[in-house]
């Protein structure tokens, strides 16, 4: 059943969720809860997220996980393709590590896969967004049309900056990134100040549990309605309850539409 509000009807996509293997996933989601003291809502395994994502009437789901290791990449590459073939409702992105050497190899096995971009989270990995080994990294999945999802922003780092994402934008103007959390988790003025790009994406996840209507509705604002796609950070938090802390924002139905589906359909050329 599609999304339901006020009498209306959505289509609706999650453009930010985490998936595990079974083997680690209660691992992998304490461990994101510890790092942002933040009780996680859910397991990150990928029946439970269409279970959940399909409740809530989602029926697409853009999802990823993150290698803190080099060794790491293939192996989740090879998890998200399998279950993207799995649960067709499931857009892929491709994990990536700093110190991956061959970019040409591990892009080309990227798109092999039919995975869609690439997801970095730069806290997690412990590297700078502006690195100037990444740079070619960036270069190379603009050139493929393979957008970047980044975590952007956290008061207790630096990694992860708006500044930081934004003097790569000077570098690659026509960068398509996702500046997830509003642009900014935690640095939503920062962001506002910092960052801007005709190519830069924001979601709305983990951001609408802290941040003030007015403080939401000045990012979106300012990155636009039409860059601006609803997300949930699961297995942080339960589709249904992000749909409703979305719909307090009270945006309009054809407003709603955009940010709930169409721009997420546009970036990712879906029907």
């Amino acid at each position: 059943m599609p999304v339901q509000h006020q009498g209306v009807t959505y289509r609706a996509a999650d453009a930010h969720a985490h998936i595990y293997p079974g083997k680690i996933a209660e691992k992998a989601t304490a461990s994101v809860g510890d790092f942002y003291s933040i009780p996680m809502q859910n397991v990150g395994l990928p029946h439970v997220l269409a279970q959940r994502g399909g409740e809530a009437g989602i029926d697409r789901f853009l999802v990823c996980s993150v290698a803190t290791k080099v060794e790491q990449v293939r192996s989740i590459n090879q998890f998200i393709q399998q279950k993207c073939e799995k649960y067709p409702q499931f857009i892929g992105l491709a994990a990536w590590h700093q110190d991956v050497e061959d970019i040409q190899g591990e892009m080309d096995d990227i798109q092999a896969r039919g995975l869609r971009g690439i997801k970095l989270h730069p806290d997690f990995q412990q590297f700078f967004i502006d690195d100037p080994r990444m740079l070619p990294v960036y270069e190379e999945a603009h050139r493929r049309g393979l957008p970047v999802l980044f975590h952007t922003g956290d008061s207790r780092t630096d990694y992860s900056s708006p500044y930081r994402l934004m003097r790569v934008i000077e570098k690659i103007p026509e960068f398509t990134c996702i500046a997830a959390h509003l642009g900014g988790y935690s640095e939503w003025k920062e962001a506002r100040r910092e960052l801007s790009g005709t190519n830069v994406y924001i979601d709305t996840s983990s951001s609408l549990f802290k941040v003030s209507r007015e403080e939401a509705e000045e990012n979106i604002a300012h990155f636009g309605v039409d860059h601006t796609m609803f997300g949930t950070d699961f297995p942080m938090w339960q589709p249904k309850e992000e749909l409703e802390r979305f719909f307090t924002l009270g945006y309009s139905q054809e407003e709603n539409q955009a940010m709930l589906y169409d721009n997420f359909a546009r970036l990712f050329h879906l029907d």
